[in-house]
C-alpha cells in the first residue's frame, strides 16, 4: 500500500469512530435520562475508574496506556456533559496546578469555577453552588495542606476521589535569554521548589513572592524582565514562553489532590477510605486503635496528625486506608474502631488513583 491508500484507510477508520461515538453519546443521554428520573448524579467516579481500568487492561498497543486514558477522559467529559453540565470548583485562579488536576479527573467538557481560596472550594461544595470541589492535601516534598486537613474533620462534604499531579516547575518569560530577568516571581511554594536551580543559574536576581503561580505568569507577561515560575498550562493559557523546562530541585516532585463532594461512591475495583478520629491519651491508644487494620489485612496509606481545635495539647489523627467501607473487612474494622475512640469520622471511599 502506498501513502494514499493508508490515508484513505485512515479516513474510513475515523469515520467509523466518529459514528460509534456518536452512538455512544445516544447512550450517554438514555442514562442522563435514567439518572435525572432516580435524582443519580451525573459523575459515577467508581464507574468512570472501572471504565479506564477495564480499557487500560484490554489495551495491546501500539497506543500507550496513558494516551488511551488522555483520550477517554475526554470522551468521558463530552458524554458526561450530555447527561448534564457537571460544575466544578477549584483552587484557582486557572492554570494553578489545582486546576490542572481538575481537568486531568474531570477533562474540558466542565463548567470550572475557580476559588479563592480551599475555604471557598468547601464552601461552595457544601451549599451545593458546585457539584464538586479539587483541592490539594499534600505535597512529596512540602508534606500535608493543613487547611485542607481542617476543614475535613470540620465539613460535611465527602471525599470521592484522589489525583496524583507530577509538578513540573517551569521558568516562563518574554525574555529573550536569562541574562535579561531581573526579578522572579512565584507562589513560595514554588519558589521553595527550585531554590536549588535558582541559586544555581539566577543567583543575583530577586525573587519575590506572589499568591499564586498564575498571578506570577500574568505578571510575566506584562513585563519582559519578570520571569514566573509556573506550569506548562499557565504558559500555554497566558501566552507567556517557557524559557527553561523542569527546573524543580527534586525531579520525583508531586502532589495529591482530592475531588470533594455530597454523594458518597460505590465500591470499585480498587478503592482508598479516609477517616479521622481522636483518642483517648493513655499508653496504647494509638495501637488498640490500629490493631484491627494489621488483623483484617488493610494496608494503611497515610497517617496524619492535626492539634485538635477545641482542646489545646490534644489532637485528631487521619488515616487512609485500601479497601472500601461498603465492603465486609473495611466495615468490620470501623466498627471496632469505632469502640476504641472518642470518635470516628469516615471522610469518604472512593477509587484509588
Amino acid at each position: 500500500m502506498n501513502l494514499d491508500d493508508w490515508r484513505s484507510r485512515i479516513n474510513d477508520l475515523d469515520n467509523q469512530i466518529l459514528h460509534l461515538l456518536n452512538q455512544r453519546a445516544e447512550a450517554a443521554l438514555q442514562i442522563g435520562d435514567l439518572k435525572r428520573r432516580q435524582d443519580a448524579p451525573s459523575y459515577a467516579p467508581e464507574r468512570e475508574a472501572e471504565i479506564l481500568r477495564r480499557l487500560t487492561t484490554a489495551n495491546r498497543g501500539p497506543l500507550p496506556a496513558d494516551v488511551l486514558g488522555a483520550v477517554w477522559r475526554e470522551i468521558l467529559s463530552g458524554c458526561r456533559a450530555l447527561e448534564r453540565a457537571t460544575r466544578v470548583a477549584y483552587l484557582g485562579p486557572q492554570a494553578t496546578f489545582t486546576h490542572q488536576a481538575a481537568l486531568l479527573r474531570f477533562g474540558e467538557a466542565v463548567d470550572y469555577r475557580p476559588g479563592r481560596s480551599i475555604a471557598d472550594v468547601f464552601d461552595d461544595v457544601e451549599r451545593g453552588r458546585v457539584d464538586y470541589g479539587v483541592v490539594p492535601v499534600e505535597n512529596s516534598t512540602e508534606g500535608a495542606v493543613n487547611i485542607t486537613l481542617d476543614r475535613l474533620s470540620e465539613s460535611d462534604a465527602l471525599i470521592c476521589g484522589e489525583i496524583y499531579l507530577d509538578i513540573a516547575q517551569n521558568l516562563l518569560s518574554r525574555a529573550a535569554d536569562l541574562g535579561e530577568v531581573k526579578r522572579v516571581r512565584s507562589h513560595p511554594q514554588a519558589l521553595a521548589q527550585c531554590r536549588g536551580w535558582l541559586a544555581e543559574h539566577l543567583a543575583d536576581v530577586s525573587t519575590e513572592e506572589v499568591t499564586s503561580t498564575a498571578v506570577a505568569t500574568e505578571l510575566a507577561a506584562a513585563d519582559t524582565t519578570v520571569a514566573a515560575i509556573a506550569s506548562e498550562l499557565a504558559a500555554r493559557l497566558y501566552g507567556v514562553p517557557v524559557l527553561r523546562s523542569r527546573i524543580e530541585d527534586h525531579p520525583h516532585n508531586s502532589t495529591r489532590f482530592l475531588v470533594i463532594g455530597r454523594q458518597p461512591t460505590g465500591p470499585s475495583a480498587r478503592d482508598k477510605t479516609s477517616i479521622l478520629f481522636a483518642m483517648r491519651n493513655e499508653p496504647g491508644a494509638l495501637y488498640r486503635i490500629l490493631e484491627p487494620f494489621a488483623r483484617l489485612g488493610l494496608n494503611l496509606t497515610k497517617i496524619e496528625s492535626r492539634p485538635a481545635k477545641q482542646r489545646p495539647w490534644e489532637y485528631v489523627m487521619f488515616v487512609d486506608f485500601e479497601g472500601h467501607q461498603d465492603t465486609a473487612p473495611v466495615g468490620s474494622a470501623l466498627d471496632e474502631i469505632g469502640g476504641r475512640t472518642l470518635f470516628l469520622k469516615v471522610l469518604g471511599s472512593y477509587p484509588a488513583a
